[in-house]
Parts: C-alpha cells; structure tokens; sequence
C-alpha cells in the first residue's frame, strides 16, 4: 500500500501549515493555513494548491490560529467538500476566526481595489468572503481528546491536548493496515509546560515517524518566574514616572486570554488599580467567552481559582470590552493609564495599529511585544528595532519604550521541544516544519550534539518534498 506525505506549507517559514497525506490512492490534508507576513508572500496566498482540492478526502486540523486553519474556506471555494475534524473548541474559535477573516479579505481588497482603479488596473476578488468562512465552518466534524476515528480509509487519527491555545491538537495517525502499518504522530503548535489556564502538552510514547514544529527551535525563553518579574518592573516603572499608556498586540486567541488571566492574578502585587484595561477587539472578546464556555479544559490551578473565587471569572472581572470603532476611536483621546490589549498579535492589522498611530512616537509611552513576529510584519520590525513605522499611510516615529517579554509565548522553546521528542522510545524518525531556517537549524544542531535525543534520522522539510512512508525509518524522498 502506497503511502506518501508531502510538505505544501510552513517549510522553513511560519505560516501556511499544510501537508498531504496520500494513502492507498486517497489524499488527506494536515492544516490548510494562511500565509502571514510580507505583501510578497501574502500573494502566494492566490496561487493555485498543489493539488486537486476535489480530490481531497478529508481536512484534519490541528487548531484554530489563522496559520493554521486560514485556507480552509478558499479550500472549499475551490471544490473541497469532505469533513474538516478537530477538536470542538476548535471548531467554535474557527467559527469566529474564520469570518474575522474573511471580513478582513474584503477590506483589504476593498483599499487595494482603489489603488488599482487609479492606475486603470482590474479590480481583484477577495481571497475568501464570508459566505466562503461560513461554508467552510458547516463541513467541520468535532471529535473530543482521546477519541479514535477512521478519517479516510486505512488512516485513523487521535487528538490529544497540545498546550498551545485552547482545542489545540497534536495528533497521532495510523496509516495503513497489519504489518505494513506505520504510525505517524504530527505535533501541530506545541504549548510549554507550566503555563497558565491550559494544560501541558500530552507527551506520546510511539512513532514511526515524528513531524515536529520549530518555531523556537534555536531559543529559550525566560522562566515563567522571571517573566511575571519582568512584567511586574514594566508596570512599576510606568506607575513610578506616571507615563503615559501601555499596549500590548496580542492574538486574539490564546494571548489575550493569557493576559486577562495574568492581570486578574496580578492586580494587586501589579499595582493594576490605577490603569484603566481595555481589551479593544471584537474577536478577542468573543474568543474569550468561548474560553469561558470551555471551562474543563483548563488546568487545575485555573479550576481551582475559579471554585474558590465565586463570581469573579478571572477572564471576566477586571477588563473592559471595547466593542464599537466609536468606542475604539475613543480610546485614542486618552494619552495616560492606559493598559489596551488589541489585535493583531504581529501589528499587521486590527485595532492596534490605530493606538501604535497615536502612541508610538510618544516617549512615555510603553509598547510590550509578547508573541512571535513574522519575518514582514510590523511587530518583527519593532522587535528589529526599526526607527519609524509606516501606519495608515502615516510615517510614524518609534519613540516609545519596547518590550520583547518572549516568555509569554505559547510556543514550546528549544528546551521544551527536546523534552516532548525526548519521550519517544526508540528516537524514530524527525521531520521539522514550522520555523524559520535558522531555528530549524539551530534545533537540528541541539537533537544531534545529545545521545539521549538524536533520532534515527532527521530533515528539515522543504516546500514540494515528498516523503515514501513504506520505507521508513529511512527518510526517503521521492
């Protein structure tokens, strides 16, 4: 029985998650995400998939962030129409996320469309519309933690918790049948350990073959200890001088809630009270009540701070919900006390790029940079220490106070990446995808300096490749 996989997306890049899975004939996706970052590679976004979307059996998702599960709707615009299976809270992020989107598509083609018609150009379609998102959401199939399902014929797949936001999956495959069966276990996102309101990532024993995230691969990132030090200095240095606000891009899914938890645990020890926190964006809002509602999935310290708290949600208790442009808008005449959490988490969109507009080139003002930034985007150009930014058309000094606090991001570091591999017996076979070349390469340099963690073989995926799973543990290409 023939069975192949090949690398369509995030290779030595971030984005764009997508792999086909060939078996015995029938072709299954791994992820169909969207392509984030320069305008160049955004574009890629409109070329042609390597494949016949109406060939496609079956999509399994590994979670909801938009690089993950953002071509899903030009999936089926294209002619997909097979089951989407993922986790439950998965499938209730997407259904924000999704449409989110795809109103975003429309804007931006909306705005590129007039500069178009000004040099007598074609006008374009958007990527994706909402009717595409809402389409795509109605072929999901949710399956629980532990639940074994046959998704195509000759593939089984079970999703156990990844740690990386809420419904993330890492999944575990079944390829094949009796002797000639191979298990293949992809890691999707991979959360860290000891973070707060979701669960560690689930550690798997077995594999034949391991397709492993690399985000960080060649970083580590502060203890949590020192992290909550570090956000604690920042506040009391703002309160101290009486700066002016302080802004925080963040993900709508995952970081935001992360922070509203941080900020209802902190508000004392933080000196919180005399900040006014706003949580301005629509989808983080709803994202967060989505949390809400999946409340057995957090860990046990959340539960228990909940049980114990009656009637202060720690998501829900010490925020504002900025739901309206008017009531974003006016957010922008406030020039001190300030706390404003907005999207999106990389500054290439959403509300935050209005409160950067009209903080940035203030002094006294502090911009804290908590989640990872995509080569093109504007947050890696802050992280990058750039001297202006360009925001509406607007050339806008950076003069404000950054922060990079790496230890907030959900993605597991070089450390947290060795322990998960570390767990497999027999160290099968390894395959990198999702992260730039110089983390894949620094991580490929840690597996292979350690006895206990060097694996059978390893590689770092490139776009196009195609891997023959019959001859594993070999790594062969074809």
């Amino acid at each position: 029985m023939q069975m192949t996989l090949q690398f369509l997306g995030a290779t030595q890049e971030v984005t764009g998650s997508c792999h086909l899975l060939t078996v015995a004939g029938r072709q299954m996706l791994l992820d169909c995400g969207l392509i984030q970052g320069r305008k160049e590679d955004e574009m890629r976004n409109r070329d042609p998939f390597a494949f016949e979307p109406k060939d496609i059996a079956a999509v399994v998702l590994s979670h909801a962030h938009i690089d993950h599960s953002g071509r899903l709707p030009l999936l089926v615009k294209a002619g997909f129409n097979g089951p989407i299976y993922t986790h439950k809270a998965t499938a209730d992020l997407c259904a924000i996320m999704l449409k989110d989107a795809a109103i975003l598509q429309e804007r931006d083609i909306e705005r590129t469309n007039k500069k178009r018609a000004k040099h007598e150009l074609e006008p374009l379609e958007p990527l994706f519309t909402v009717e595409d998102a809402e389409l795509a959401v109605k072929q999901f199939v949710t399956i629980e933690y532990g639940q074994v399902v046959q998704v195509i014929p000759h593939v089984d797949i079970c999703m156990s918790d990844a740690g990386h936001i809420l419904g993330s999956a890492l999944i575990e495959l079944w390829l094949g049948e009796g002797s000639e069966q191979k298990k293949m276990v992809f890691s999707g996102d991979l959360g860290r350990e000891g973070m707060p309101i979701l669960r560690d990532p689930t550690l798997v024993d077995q594999a034949d073959l391991v397709l492993m995230e690399s985000t960080y691969g060649n970083r580590f990132h502060r203890s949590w200890t020192e992290t909550l030090a570090e956000l604690k200095a920042i506040f009391a240095k703002a309160v101290s001088e009486s700066r002016g606000n302080i802004l925080l891009p963040a993900f709508s899914v995952g970081r935001a809630q992360e922070l509203l938890y941080l900020f209802h645990l902190y508000a004392k020890e933080w000196d919180l009270s005399r900040w006014k926190i706003c949580l301005d964006s629509p989808m983080a809002i709803e994202a967060t009540q989505v949390y809400v509602n999946n409340y057995p999935l957090m860990d046990d310290d959340f539960k228990r701070f909940t049980r114990q708290h009656p009637g202060q949600h720690p998501l829900l208790s010490n925020v504002e919900f900025t739901q309206t442009s008017e009531e974003s808008i006016a957010l922008n005449e406030v020039h001190k006390g300030l706390i404003i959490i907005a999207g999106s988490g990389m500054c290439n969109g959403g509300r935050i790029r209005s409160h950067l507009e009209h903080n940035l080139w203030r002094p006294e003002c502090d911009v804290i940079i908590c989640g990872f930034q995509a080569l093109g985007t504007p947050g890696r150009a802050l992280v990058d220490g750039v001297d202006y930014l360009t925001i509406h058309g607007n050339k806008v000094q950076v003069a404000a106070k950054l922060h990079t606090v790496g230890g907030l991001s959900a993605h597991a570091d070089q450390a947290e990446l060795l322990r998960w591999y570390r767990h497999f017996e027999d160290k099968p076979p390894l395959v990198l995808v999702h992260g730039e070349r110089e983390a894949q390469q620094g991580l490929v340099d840690a597996i292979n300096l350690d006895p206990k963690t060097k694996p059978q073989a390893i590689a770092i995926a490139t776009l196009g490749d195609k891997l023959d799973l019959n001859a594993l543990p070999k790594l062969v290409w074809v």
